[in-house]
């Protein structure tokens, strides 16, 4: 049976403004900025980092009324998901969405994504497909890439 998640993808990070944001990360921490995108649906500027075997991911409302400013105005600044990568995304909502209820978008780096309705531990899980990464590569052990 194929595993139903892949990998660790990126864990995302919810800032007011990703420019502000952007130097901790790339010169106090050493990680790479490896992309740098808007997402229309959901309103949000997405600045991806090279974290080794993952991404961070900086996550700006670029509008707001949108899901990300609600977040900001709720909670503040930090961390908004986690996101895991599957080969075979209705599979794995099937599998782990119990509410019916989650939706799949096209997010970030033009792959579908979908955040589960259920929050394990207070977590919010986005996941997203394995390929279409507009050429964000992320060092990692598996001969398949990203």
């Amino acid at each position: 049976m194929r595993a139903m998640l892949r990998r660790l993808d990126h864990v995302a990070i919810a800032v007011r403004d990703a420019d502000q944001a952007i130097p901790y990360y790339r010169d106090v921490l050493g990680l790479p900025v490896v992309g740098d995108e808007l997402a229309e649906e959901p309103g949000v500027r997405l600045v991806y980092l090279d974290a080794g075997n993952s991404l961070l991911q900086l996550v700006e409302p670029a509008r707001e009324d949108g899901p990300v400013a609600e977040f900001l105005d709720q909670y503040g600044e930090g961390l908004h998901h986690v996101c895991f990568a599957t080969d075979d995304m209705a599979d794995a909502v099937a599998r782990l969405d119990g509410t019916g209820q989650t939706r799949i978008f096209r997010g970030g780096r033009d792959r579908l994504a979908c955040f589960l309705v259920e929050r394990p531990n207070g977590v919010r899980v986005e996941l997203t497909e394995t390929y279409r990464s507009l050429g964000i590569t992320v060092a990692e052990s598996s001969p398949e890439g990203r």
